[in-house]
């Protein structure tokens, strides 16, 4: 009873989760240094960021509570793992998972998580922050999430730091294609950085901002609402476009009929 009371107040009294603000945030980290955080790894070993330096390192946030969404983006995460240590070799980058639910994502409960998936790397851990510093280390990587009757509701990326600890890529979704993951790796990996851009990204952020995650389906879907509105304002644009020709065209054809000279001045 008292469950379902707490679940029910924090229904009433949470925001409903901004998407775009939270893209902003996302964004707004890149190039951004992260602090030296502390954590403890699932073995219960203490473990800092600036041990986790040198080699690029690949970051997701997740609570273990969550039953749909987390386990399938760390198990689509796995896979790109694989496919880019394939590409660039084993060790070449780190992996950390973070939980941000505490006290509940605590070590024995992220030992649990790495072994529902069966990570058994050295090169990949899972870790609990210390509650007093969760606040600052989900500002320095752009992670927003907002506490909901169900769980929570966050954006769903994966950090991308390089060997100096700064964020230089954000990746997103529930999944994503292997380039927009291995690409940065490997850019980092070659010592050869590139601006932030490209027709890949932005494809990947139309997509973000036109699904909703659907708690029924354990997926997200396509939001029509936002189609929609992009339609109609395309149509707007195009609209005011195809009126500026004509009104220059009608111009134009004026214009030719009048002719070349102004017409003689009336005398009496």
């Amino acid at each position: 009873m008292w469950r379902f009371l707490s679940l029910l107040l924090i229904s009433l009294s949470a925001e409903a989760f901004d998407e775009k603000a939270a893209l902003r945030d996302s964004q707004a980290a890149i190039g951004r240094p992260v602090a030296d955080y502390r954590f403890t790894d699932s073995n219960g070993k203490p473990v800092t960021l600036a041990e986790l330096r040198g080699k690029p390192l690949v970051v997701n946030f997740v609570y273990t509570g969550c039953i749909a969404v987390c386990p399938t983006t760390t198990q689509f995460l796995a896979g790109a793992v694989r496919e880019a240590e394939r590409a660039l070799g084993p060790g070449s980058f780190r992996v950390a998972t973070i939980g941000f639910n505490l006290p509940f994502d605590d070590p024995g409960s992220m030992r649990a998580f790495q072994r529902k998936f069966a990570v058994a790397s050295p090169n990949w851990l899972f870790l609990t922050p210390e509650a007093d510093a969760l606040e600052a280390l989900t500002r320095d990587f752009g992670f927003r999430f907002e506490a909901t009757a169900a769980g929570f509701d966050h954006l769903l990326q994966v950090s991308i730091l390089d060997g100096e600890g700064r964020v230089y890529r954000q990746v997103y979704g529930d999944s994503f294609d292997a380039p927009l993951f291995v690409g940065p790796l490997l850019q980092l990996a070659q010592n050869a950085p590139v601006a932030q851009g490209g027709v890949e990204a932005a494809w990947e952020k139309f997509k973000l901002l036109c699904t909703v995650y659907d708690p029924a389906a354990g997926r997200y879907r396509i939001n029509y609402v936002v189609v929609i509105e992009l339609l109609v304002g395309a149509s707007v644009m195009l609209g005011g476009i195809g009126f500026v020709l004509w009104e220059w065209r009608r111009r134009k054809i004026a214009g030719s009929l009048a002719g070349p000279y102004p017409p003689a001045a009336h005398r009496e």
